[in-house]
């Protein structure tokens, strides 16, 4: 058992998980003695690794119990700390909590550098949890700042993750990002380990999709599919007692696969590679574990809002229940869908409810910013313009932030559809709208917007603009598969040419 041992941990210490967890397990199967905490920790992280959530919650619930017995009260406290995050990531709120308070009982007094750290962090989430800004920066500085006299890389690049968090949720973006690209330099030059670099991958991409930052979230994205196609996966033997010729059991080691996959299905969504984001999302099904279904749930939704901008609204309205059945409020392309069905009313109810629900708004803006977009439609169609001056005044104040071009576009575009509803001047939101969408290289709302340029061509009698606009409208529509859009766009251009009205130029 000690050569086995020996092994495992020299396993463990390479990010070995697959071979680790194999010799650890194995040791613990037939034990000439039990298990030493530390041995407990690894057989623990090797089984979540290597995708045995339940597994790998037992092992940590041992170790914490032969901490305290061994009297290694920080160890006790640390193993504790993790219990609580594994329990928050499974949904067990009243658990987490229990365990963040026994981390913090044990490392009352004796925790030093590293102890510190992950206590700051938590005090940081709960300050916004509780909707407590200044004490959640203050307790993210004080945990950058405890990480960089620990000398822990992965550490501060956490802390400062955790500051640009805040600070991004009080509308400071510039140096909130800032902070993000401070932290993600250290991951993308692979100065971290496997766990902190999965952690800020899936942590910064999905921050930056929530700000509308989407060069970042396009960068990143890459790099984080880049590093999950690294081969991390290794065979074990069969179970003893196995039948003979029982093939060895392929073991994964990626748990942050399905996650960072999710995020790059929500970039190529936006950049209008469909088919490619669609075929990934299913496969993030199949990547998740149990303790992140929340990544299962808005990989259905981006599949569902495929389905539905394609015309395929049976699938759509499968993939939004499927979302919703995981827990994910499949709006605002549930509402849409029921437009399109010519429910407005039940539209409009969704939507507002999902607007009054959200639960964290300035942490994802761009899904808000989404919401106030499709409100803004919904209103529109129901001739509430007023309602709809509203939506539009929104989404202007999210666009008010620096460097955020992406919300601008959607504020553009809604401002631009207002206008046509009025019969107000629409050429400048518009033109405005397509120059950042087409920057920003996003085709679909590119497109739509150029059909709103149309008719605003059309009303102020230039039909050869109104023409071009709605050609090169289809086109884009015809390549990504919209079939709704580019059979409205074709009936357009059959349609006569509408009389100029006197003294109106485009």
């Amino acid at each position: 058992m000690a050569v086995t041992l020996t092994r495992a941990r020299d396993a463990a210490a390479r990010e070995d998980w697959a071979g680790a967890y194999a010799l650890l397990h194995e040791a613990d199967r037939h034990p000439t003695a039990p298990l030493a905490p530390g041995d407990l920790d690894a057989l623990a992280d090797s089984a979540w690794w290597s995708g045995r959530i339940e597994e790998s919650v037992t092992a940590r619930l041992r170790a914490h119990a032969a901490h305290v017995a061994a009297g290694d009260l920080r160890g006790a406290g640390v193993t504790a700390w993790w219990l609580a995050f594994e329990y928050r990531r499974l949904g067990r709120p009243a658990a987490a909590a229990g365990w963040l308070r026994r981390a913090r009982h044990h490392l009352e007094g004796r925790a030093a550098g590293a102890e510190r750290c992950l206590l700051a962090l938590a005090d940081a989430e709960e300050a916004e949890q509780h909707h407590d800004p200044a004490a959640a920066l203050a307790a993210a500085r004080r945990m950058t700042r405890l990480a960089e006299r620990s000398g822990s890389p992965g550490l501060v690049a956490l802390g400062r993750h955790a500051e640009a968090s805040v600070l991004l949720a009080q509308g400071r973006r510039a140096e909130g990002l800032a902070l993000l690209d401070d932290a993600m330099r250290a991951v993308t030059a692979g100065e971290l380990g496997s766990l902190d670099t999965g952690r800020m991958f899936a942590l910064a991409v999905g921050r930056c999709l929530g700000a509308a930052d989407l060069r970042r979230a396009v960068e990143w994205t890459d790099a984080a599919m880049a590093w999950c196609s690294v081969p991390r996966t290794q065979r074990v033997a069969p179970a003893p007692g196995a039948p003979p010729g029982t093939p060895a059991a392929p073991v994964a080691d990626n748990p942050f696969r399905g996650p960072c996959r999710l995020h790059h299905v929500e970039v190529l969504d936006l950049l209008g590679a469909w088919r490619r984001a669609e075929e990934e999302a299913h496969l993030v099904h199949q990547e998740v574990l149990e303790d992140a279904l929340d990544a299962a749930a808005a990989a259905s939704y981006a599949a569902g809002d495929i389905q539905r901008r394609q015309g395929r609204s049976a699938e759509a309205a499968r993939s939004y229940a499927r979302a919703h059945a995981l827990g994910r409020v499949p709006q605002p392309g549930l509402a849409l869908l029921r437009l399109a069905e010519g429910r407005a009313d039940t539209a409009l109810a969704g939507l507002r409810l999902a607007l009054d629900c959200q639960s964290d708004p300035l942490h994802d803006l761009l899904g808000r910013a989404r919401l106030l977009a499709a409100l803004t439609d919904v209103t529109l169609a129901l001739g509430a313009t007023g309602a709809a001056e509203q939506a539009v005044l929104a989404l202007e104040g999210l666009a008010s932030a620096p460097e955020a071009p992406l919300l601008a576009a959607f504020a553009g575009t809604a401002r631009g559809a207002l206008a046509l509803a009025r019969g107000e001047p629409a050429h400048p939101p518009l033109r405005r709208a397509l120059a950042l969408w087409t920057e920003l290289r996003v085709p679909y709302e590119a497109a739509r917007t150029r059909m709103l340029l149309a008719a605003a061509h059309r009303a102020a009698g230039d039909e050869a603009a109104a023409r071009l606009a709605l050609t090169t409208a289809r086109a884009a529509f015809e390549r990504l598969g919209a079939t709704p859009d580019a059979r409205r766009a074709a009936t357009l251009l059959t349609r006569p040419p509408v009389p100029p009205p006197d003294g109106t130029t485009p």
